[in-house]
C-alpha cells in the first residue's frame, strides 16, 4: 500500500530490478504486479479509503480455501474487517482485516492469481514476520483461525517469538513487540527481501531515499537489516549465509 505508486515502483526497480504489469484502472483499480526475472514476486496498490490511517506498508496475504468462512471465523476470534471480500475478476477474492493485535492482514482465495512464483530467491521475499503488541492473543488467533501449528523459538522476558508452521515448513514468525513499539505505532507484518549483499543493498537504497531503521547485523539466519523505503514503508533485507 503506497501513497506514491510511481515513486515506489522506481525505488524497487532500482533496488531489486523489478518490472511491472499495471492492471486496468476500471477493472483492477490500477493494481500493479511486480516481477523479478519474469516471475511474480509482489504487488502494489495506491492507498485507498480502507487504509484506515495506516502508513504506507507491505501487507502479507494468507491463502484461504473459502474467504467468507475464514473471514467469519476471524471476526469471531476478535478480528476487525477493513475490507469485506471482493471478487477480483479472473484473479480471485481478497479481504483485509486487522488481527487482535491490530496488524493489517490480507486474505486471498485463489483464482487465476496463485501467489508467489519466486520466493526465498534474490530480489524476492524470503520471510514474513509479524510484530505484535498483543502477542499471546495473536499467536492463538493465527493458529485457531487458519489451522496452523506453532513452534516456540524463544520464550524469555527479552525475546518471545513463535513460528507458524504448516507440516514441516515454517511459514512465518510472530514476535512480541509490546516492549519496544511506540504507542502510536501499530502492529504490522514485516517482509524480508532476499539479497546477495545486504550492505551493498543498503548503500544503494540510501541513494534512492530510504532510511535505515535497523543497521545491518548478523543473525542465526543470515545478515539482516531494516529500512523504510522512499515513501516510508518498512521492509527488511536478508542475506542468507552461504
Amino acid at each position: 500500500m503506497t501513497s506514491d505508486l510511481e515513486k515506489s515502483k522506481e525505488f524497487y526497480t532500482a533496488l531489486f530490478g523489478w518490472t511491472y504489469l499495471v492492471g486496468d484502472e476500471k477493472k483492477y483499480a490500477g493494481y500493479t504486479t511486480a516481477f523479478k526475472d519474469g516471475l511474480l514476486v509482489a504487488g502494489f496498490m495506491q492507498c485507498r479509503e480502507y487504509s484506515n490511517g495506516h502508513p504506507d506498508l507491505w501487507t502479507t496475504y494468507l491463502r484461504v480455501d473459502n474467504i467468507f468462512e475464514s473471514l467469519e471465523a476471524a471476526k469471531n476470534a476478535g478480528a476487525i474487517v477493513y475490507l469485506e471480500p471482493r471478487e477480483i475478476p479472473q484473479q480471485g477474492k481478497r479481504a483485509i482485516l486487522a488481527d487482535p493485535g491490530g496488524a493489517p492482514t490480507g486474505l486471498w482465495e485463489l483464482g487465476g492469481h496463485t501467489g508467489f512464483q519466486a520466493h526465498e530467491e534474490t530480489g524476492a521475499s524470503a520471510w514474513h514476520e509479524l510484530h505484535s503488541k498483543d502477542y499471546d492473543a495473536t499467536v492463538q488467533f493465527y493458529a485457531e483461525v487458519f489451522g496452523l501449528k506453532t513452534t516456540v523459538m524463544s520464550d524469555t522476558a527479552e525475546f518471545r517469538y513463535t513460528n507458524l508452521v504448516d507440516g514441516e515448513r515454517e511459514l512465518a514468525g510472530i514476535m512480541d513487540a509490546a516492549a519496544y513499539l511506540p504507542h502510536e505505532a501499530p502492529s504490522s507484518w514485516h517482509v524480508y527481501f532476499q539479497t546477495d549483499d545486504v550492505d551493498a543493498a543498503i548503500a544503494k537504497a540510501l541513494t534512492l531515499g530510504a532510511t535505515v531503521v535497523n543497521a545491518a547485523e548478523d543473525s542465526p539466519y543470515g545478515r539482516v537489516a531494516g529500512l523504510t523505503d522512499c515513501t516510508g514503508a518498512l521492509f527488511k533485507l536478508v542475506q542468507p549465509f552461504a
